[in-house]
């Protein structure tokens, strides 16, 4: 009972620590990738560019590495681990298949850094809506998926 007692307590601190999380943009800037405007890409244009994986490293760990963990390389911190994020898409062979679920995660992925998460009437996730470029989202974006590419299952 002291144990569920316990557990109860950290998932009411966790939510309670995001509850309050506010989005600050990180001093990062875009250097080197193409801008984008301000109307927002249904798709990654960066995906597996080396300069976005270190613009994207550089801005994760200002913006995102409180939340979701250093370098985004652990499971231990509050909020989901995002190397899971294309999962399941790494495992489609089928070519267009694949296509499609990176096109479903890269809309799940914008929605959820443009609006942010709440659930139940507490704030996960800050939106990050007019905080954070569209080049830096999409950026960080990239850089997790090189983080989860390291380790794929």
């Amino acid at each position: 009972m002291r144990k569920l007692f316990s557990l109860f307590c950290a998932v009411l601190f966790s939510a309670a620590v995001h509850a309050n999380e506010v989005a600050v943009a990180p001093d990062v800037a875009p250097d080197g990738l193409a801008p984008l405007g301000e109307t927002w890409l249904e798709a990654n244009p960066y995906r597996g560019q080396p300069a976005a994986v270190s613009i994207g490293r550089a801005a994760y760990n200002q913006a995102c590495a409180r939340c979701h963990g250093a370098d985004a390389a652990t499971n231990a911190a509050p909020a989901p681990d995002l190397r899971q994020i294309n999962r399941y898409c790494r495992r489609i062979d089928d070519a267009e298949l694949n296509a499609a679920c990176m096109r479903d995660n890269d809309a799940w992925f914008a929605k959820s850094v443009r609006y942010g998460k709440v659930i139940v009437g507490v704030t996960h996730m800050p939106p990050w809506q007019g905080v954070l470029k569209q080049e830096l989202a999409w950026a960080i974006q990239t850089f997790i998926e090189a983080q989860a590419s390291r380790g794929r299952e």
